[in-house]
This record gives C-alpha cells, structure tokens and sequence, in this order.
C-alpha cells in the first residue's frame, strides 16, 4: 500500500510540474508587473509552447512506455510518436501569418514551408528530447520497483529459510531429552519425573513462546538453563558443568533458540562417562557486544561423527547470517583438548 501510494505522488507531481511551467511566466510577469491584464497576455503563448512539450512528455510517460516500450513493442512505440510528433505539429505547417506583410501575396504558397522548416525541425527536436525524458524518468521508476520486488522475494524467502530451519530445532531438542529422561527411569523415576516437568516448562517454551522474531534476552537465558539442567542427566560424577549468566541491565531481545546448538554439541561431543569431562557456558556484555561462550574438553572422534559438523551448527551459522548479517561474530577453535565456540552479536546493546 505505501508503494502504491508514493507511486500516485509521483505520478501526480508529474502533472503537477508542468502545470507549474506553464503557469510561472504568466504568474511572475502578473507580480512584476501588477497588471491583471497582463497574466492573460503571457500566459496563451506560453501556454501554446508548453502544450505539445506536456502532451508528448505524459502521454509518453504513462502510456506509450510503460504499454509499448517496456512491452518491446518498439515499432508500434516509434509509428505512434511520429503520429503524435506529426499531428502536435500540424497547425505549424502553414504558418502564413508569419510571413512579412509584404511577401505574402509575392511568395508561392509552397515556399512558405522553407520559412517554417528550421522552427518545425527544431520543435520536433525539442519534444524528442522530452520523449527520451519521460523514457528515462519511467526507466528508473521501473528500476526502483524492480528491486523493491527482488527485496521482497528475498525478506520472503529467508523467513520462509529461518522457519524451516527452527522447526529443525525442536524436533531435535525433543528427541534427545526424552533419551536422557527415558534414560534415567531405569536408575531415579523420582528424578525422572521430575525432570518430567522441566521438559514440560522447557517444551511450552521452545515450541510456543519462541514463536516470534526476538524474544526476551531473559527468557531465553531461563531457558538454556533449563536444559542445561536436562542435557547434565546423561552426565555422571566425572563431569564439571558450569554456567555463568551476566544480563545487561537494559531489555535486550534476540533470535529464540540461537545458542541451543553448541550446548547441544558439548554435551554430545564432550562428555566421556569414563574420563574426566567439562562444559563451561557463559553469557555477558562486552561493551555494545553479547558475547555468547561454550567451551567443552575434546575427545576424538572416528569417521565424519565430529564436533563443529553436525546439522545444528550449520543451521546456526546460517541462521546468524539471515538474522544478524555483518552483525554478528562466530568462531570456533580446537585447541589443548578444548573445543570452544564463541558467538559475539555485534551492537545490540545501547
């Protein structure tokens, strides 16, 4: 609606400009002068100048090119501007009156032309000059909505491409919290049912609150502690799990579920229920920044079954571009045991 509106401003302005040139002369010698009489004098030959100029400039700019030219219908766009350059044009082919006084009997009638070629050659010239005008004018109008609409494909087809690849989260969330919870009845159905519950909360969350562009910095935190809490039912004694939240004190909104996919991974990459194990997950400002951290101890791992390759990671990395483009930092590093990833979005605090 807003580009249908501007669209008719534009088109308006156009009439409008030229009511304006044909009106000026008259206007400012009626100011100058202070002459009523005046405006009428200047205003019907400047007004029979301006007039085949403003026909071939508007008919050109809101039929011919828009229905001919940009249809490629070129010789019908050329055959009827020279119909309309020739019929503006007519009155002018015996201009009798503009002969002196003395030659008009003494001239043939077919030389009088010889005294109106140059003028008629030069008025044609002009108003070609406004048919190329309008061409231009329209060219870029067409231009402008051209790339509105490739804009608007593409807005469409990353929300399309973000809500594919959310719904990709939840499913995988669920699946692999109802192993752990399955897991653990065989051992603590207290616990079990109990972390029940949590997944309930967590689910209602995931599935239902997150389903929005940003949700709140704090509800997303709630969220990932949460299933932290479920994600640490597969750990044993020999695992360190810390987190550490610092919340800006302003309410800062982000992407729903951006950070699930690398805890998801330390978790699943590195916790060893025989050796020594970590996970360490951080959040906090870094003066405009939010810096988003999760480190985990690194065991190998056989064929393409590595951390940094799965699913989740790409549909994170893709959905950071979609979301945050050229806002955002990713790295990930494997170094002395410890894979870590640390995802810094740029500017979001005030």
């Amino acid at each position: 609606m807003n580009r249908q509106h501007n669209r008719l401003i534009v088109d308006l302005a156009q009439v409008l400009i030229w009511i304006c040139a044909m009106v000026l002369p008259a206007a400012v010698t009626w100011l100058i002068s202070g002459d009523s009489n005046r405006f009428a004098f200047t205003f019907w030959p400047s007004f029979y100048m301006m007039l085949p100029i403003c026909l071939v400039y508007l008919v050109n700019y809101f039929l011919l090119v828009p229905k001919l030219l940009f249809r490629k219908q070129m010789v019908w766009f050329i055959a009827v501007n020279v119909l309309l350059l020739a019929v503006l044009n007519a009155p002018s082919f015996i201009p009798r009156g503009e002969i002196p006084e003395m030659w008009r009997d003494q001239v043939p009638r077919r030389d009088i032309l010889a005294f109106r070629i140059p003028t008629l050659i030069s008025a044609a010239f002009f108003q070609l000059v406004f048919i190329f005008l309008a061409i231009g004018v329209r060219s870029i109008i067409r231009s402008n909505d051209i790339q509105f609409q490739l804009q608007e494909e593409k807005r469409k087809t990353a929300e399309a491409e973000l809500t594919w690849l959310k719904h990709q989260l939840n499913p995988h969330f669920l699946f692999n919290t109802l192993n752990n919870i399955s897991s653990l009845t065989l051992i603590d159905p207290d616990r079990a049912q109990e972390s029940i519950g949590q997944l309930s909360d967590t689910l209602r969350y995931a599935l239902y609150d997150t389903d929005t562009d940003k949700v709140p910095l704090a509800g997303e935190v709630a969220f990932m502690d949460n299933y932290i809490r479920l994600m640490q039912l597969r750990c044993n004694e020999l695992t360190e799990v810390s987190t550490s939240w610092e919340l800006p004190e302003e309410n800062v909104k982000i992407a729903p579920l951006l950070f699930i996919s690398p805890i998801e991974n330390a978790f699943k990459h590195g916790v060893n229920a025989r050796m020594p194990s970590f996970v360490r997950i951080d959040l906090h400002p870094e003066g405009r920044d939010l810096v988003f951290r999760c480190e985990n101890s690194l065991f190998g791992k056989s064929g393409e079954d590595h951390i940094g390759s799965g699913i989740g990671e790409e549909n994170l990395k893709r959905r950071l571009e979609l979301i945050y483009p050229g806002a955002y930092q990713y790295e990930q590093r494997s170094l002395d045991g410890m894979y870590s990833v640390r995802i810094a979005l740029k500017n979001l605090l005030g």
